[in-house]
């Protein structure tokens, strides 16, 4: 497990280097407006696995037990082929659509992503079949392959001058292609061919929808915690704060990446150890994974400094981020440790019960923050507090099933977000820094004597 995280964690730190261009270069050269356009494609994008319907989350949920050699290939590439078809219809459809109904910049904005959609299903297909079978080694080759082409393009657009969103929505598009061509030898098989009997294969279609939906809207709304905030920014308000709140948000995406590396391989690993090991990794992973994240939280404060010289026309989304960064601790855990554990559970209605609850309150929260006491401050609080909630409910379930206790965990967690919201947010950057720096090592010191008690 630990050479699949540190392989993962390296296609991961490609994948910074990648969100590091997009997130900090690109918008020191285009405008404001094109750069909100581009993110407002970014966020969209970022939801396209609804689109399979839960078929790709289904094929993971029954079939990660197996080896590479040993799945049947004719019962998966049916499957793809299904969700091709699928999604084939829908980007034609979207396209006809948005020539009839929607205003011309729209238009192309809509048109891009159908088949961006499109071409990122085909790629997270690729990108399950490798964690689906463990095989973690091609999983980050095509992360590095479509995040370094991703790169390359944009970096190929700025020096020609480019100042139009819609080439750097392309440059997405022919990441993901690239990953796809790159990994076809690998998943060879997993593609065309002979393909199940209609029959077999629908009631093949329906046990992974009716399994993998489930988990799908889950790990969906886990998302929309976050970007129910975004796009309730951008229906209310207009392009430019939208972009300033996008680029709070891409900074938190960064921080964000390297957790998703260890999630990656987490869950095959767990899915194959025995049932009576799980509880005490649960507890292991935990105290590791918790002080490493508020201590990653104080690179906010001289990263600030870097930022304001670099970028001063979005100095106010250095404001918002103060705000958003403890999401990372917070969602972090959930995606790490408690969607993981529960899926190996098998407690999917659980989770998505408590993921739908949660993403619910939040957008209504966002509703009212933004349309009845119209501020944005709000907008980004209540966000942080439902997260915080979420993540408390979801590690208490799980807690109850290893029968572990996290009460003073949950108690030092919330003072020390506390403490870095109001440094952030209520005195100057070096003030700040000197009193988050001074809480962090109380709580270090204070866990590792935990620790070492244990």
């Amino acid at each position: 497990m630990k050479k699949n995280i540190i392989i993962s964690m390296l296609s991961q730190t490609i994948s910074l280097v990648t969100s590091f261009i997009l997130g900090f270069i690109v918008p020191k050269y285009i405008d404001e407006y094109q750069y909100a356009y581009w993110q407002i494609f970014v966020l969209y994008i970022g939801y396209a696995s609804i689109f399979n319907f839960g078929i790709l989350d289904g094929l993971m949920l029954r079939y990660s037990q197996y080896d590479y050699e040993e799945l049947d290939k004719k019962k998966i590439r049916s499957q793809f082929q299904s969700m091709l078809i699928i999604n084939v219809v829908l980007c034609i459809i979207a396209c006809v659509v948005s020539i009839f109904l929607a205003s011309k910049i729209y238009q192309w904005l809509i048109i891009l992503l159908a088949f961006g959609i499109l071409c990122r299903n085909i790629f997270n297909y690729n990108s399950y079949m490798f964690q689906m079978t463990n095989r973690i080694k091609f999983y980050a080759t095509i992360v590095i392959a479509q995040r370094a082409i991703y790169a390359m393009v944009v970096i190929l657009f700025l020096l020609l001058g480019i100042n139009d969103f819609r080439w750097y929505c392309v440059a997405d598009i022919l990441g993901d292609i690239a990953g796809c061509i790159i990994c076809r030898r690998k998943n060879k098989g997993l593609y065309l061919g002979q393909r199940l009997e209609l029959t077999e294969n629908l009631l093949e279609l329906k046990e992974n929808i009716s399994s993998g939906a489930l988990l799908l809207i889950s790990n969906l709304s886990n998302g929309l915690l976050t970007a129910s905030a975004k796009m309730v920014t951008q229906w209310r308000w207009d392009e430019l704060t939208f972009g300033k709140v996008s680029f709070a948000f891409s900074l938190f995406s960064a921080f964000f990446s390297f957790v998703l590396a260890i999630s990656v391989v987490l869950f095959p690993t767990l899915k194959r150890l025995p049932i009576e090991e799980l509880p005490k990794f649960y507890k292991k992973i935990r105290d590791n994974v918790a002080p490493v994240l508020f201590a990653a939280l104080f690179l906010y404060f001289p990263g600030c400094i870097i930022l304001k010289f670099w970028l001063p026309q979005y100095e106010m989304s250095l404001v918002y981020l103060g705000v958003l960064l403890p999401l990372v601790v917070f969602i972090s855990k959930v995606s790490l440790l408690t969607n993981n554990y529960l899926k190996v559970y098998r407690k999917e209605k659980t989770m998505l019960l408590i993921n739908l609850c949660s993403v619910g309150v939040t957008f209504l929260a966002c509703l009212f923050c933004a349309y009845v006491l119209n501020n944005l401050d709000m907008v980004l609080y209540s966000v942080v507090v439902i997260c915080a909630v979420h993540s408390m409910v979801s590690e208490s379930v799980v807690a109850r099933i290893v029968n572990i206790s996290l009460g003073k965990d949950f108690a030092m967690e919330i003072t020390l977000t506390a403490i870095f919201i109001i440094s952030a947010k209520c005195f100057s950057l070096l003030t700040g820094a000197a009193l988050y720096f001074m809480t962090l090592l109380v709580y270090l010191l204070i866990k590792y004597t935990i620790m070492k008690c244990f």
